[in-house]
């Protein structure tokens, strides 16, 4: 059997750097997007499984399944009951369309 997604619309902001999200605002950690913590990023560097830049300068969001890092870029989308997600940019477009 095959299935299309129901036409919904979302809202969705792309997401660069810490204070990008609009619900952020001028906080010094994002109300939406917090800032990505990982392991002593001091003395060795971790690099993102997505896209090999450093994890410093990425994001952290809690969703429904839990946490998700937020790569530069990624689009963090408000689902239909107002929870919070990322997106790849490849996968977002190939999902949604401007309305």
């Amino acid at each position: 059997m095959k299935y299309r997604k129901k036409p919904v619309i979302v809202e969705a902001t792309q997401w660069f750097q810490s204070g990008d999200h609009p619900q952020d605002g001028e906080l010094p950690e994002g109300k939406i997007v917090k800032y990505y913590l990982g392991v002593n990023q001091a003395s060795s560097p971790q690099k993102c499984k997505h896209c090999e830049v450093p994890l410093e300068f990425h994001g952290w969001i809690e969703t429904l399944e839990g946490g998700h890092i937020v790569c530069s870029g990624d689009f963090i989308i408000t689902g239909v009951k107002g929870e919070h997600y990322p997106c790849k940019p490849d996968i977002f477009h190939a999902t949604y369309e401007a309305v």
